[in-house]
């Protein structure tokens, strides 16, 4: 019985070539099948590094289909290798259905490190590195884009997004009108010819996209909530209903009137003893 292939998810520049690590040229030249998003677009890759490994399409649309196949193929004792258009593979692209089915199947799955839009992005972003959420794109219909920046405002990590030209303008507009006037760090064609970094707050974006044709892909890096000021919202809302209200609403889960009193002190901000000495007159 032949031993299963490896599955290798392959980084691949994002704009400029020499971005290529001499690992990942080997690896695609010594696979027996690069399953690509575009085979178009890698083709020029390949033809520029000399791969002739044999391509097959792998993206969104036909994942349902293709990815049982390469299963097969990966089964049959085949080393694969999945690439993206730019970047790392299995971030916002089908690759991670992919990896899914391969570890359920017993197939080992392997990655060659390299660019990721969001971290170079990030790390020059002049935003806060240490603590950062990852978005992707945001979902494209408004109502369903709204919630979900409204479900990131709360968020005290910076917040990574993705966005294409033709829609940058909106994003731009629902995040203000979502998040106030953050800092924001607009990154455009990062590691190409007309890369652009600026960081501003909100409501300059709002002017500088105003009458200007935006181009290239970006990478959009904003600004967390400031804890201090989620802290006082929280506060303030807990100040609207009693201290015995607010018990209840724990107690009613099981927890205990003791750890109750912690909760409620921590939520209130004032000292546990305050909370036992209301509730124990």
């Amino acid at each position: 019985m032949n031993e299963y292939g490896i599955l290798t998810l392959c980084a691949t520049p994002i704009g400029n070539l020499e971005d290529i690590t001499y690992r990942a040229v080997r690896v695609m030249k010594e696979a027996h099948i690069i399953a690509a998003e575009d085979t178009r677009h890698t083709r020029k890759l390949l033809n520029h590094f000399d791969i002739n490994t044999p391509l097959e399409s792998y993206h969104e649309h036909n994942k349902v289909s293709k990815g049982p196949f390469l299963i097969e193929k990966l089964k049959s004792g085949k080393n694969i290798v999945l690439v993206t258009d730019a970047g790392t593979p299995g971030i916002s692209d089908p690759g991670e259905d992919i990896v899914r089915l391969a570890l359920e199947e017993g197939i080992r799955v392997t990655a060659v490190p390299g660019p990721v839009a969001g971290i170079i992005g990030l790390i020059i972003s002049g935003q806060e590195t240490s603590r950062f959420y990852f978005e992707g794109f945001l979902p494209l219909s408004k109502k369903e884009c709204q919630i979900r920046i409204d479900e990131l405002s709360n968020l005290t990590s910076s917040i990574i997004i993705y966005e294409a030209p033709h829609r940058i303008k909106k994003t731009i507009n629902y995040l203000h009108k979502e998040l106030g006037n953050r800092s924001i760090t607009i990154a455009r064609e990062l590691t190409k010819k007309y890369e652009e970094v600026i960081k501003m707050t909100l409501e300059e974006a709002l002017l500088y996209f105003e009458g200007k044709e935006a181009r290239g892909e970006y990478v959009l890096i904003i600004e967390g909530t400031d804890q201090e000021i989620l802290d006082k919202e929280a506060r303030d809302e807990w100040q609207n209903i009693s201290i015995e209200d607010h018990m209840k609403k724990y107690t009613d889960k099981g927890i205990k009137e003791k750890e109750a009193m912690r909760l409620v002190a921590k939520d209130r901000g004032v000292s546990r003893r305050d909370i036992y000495q209301h509730i124990k007159v």
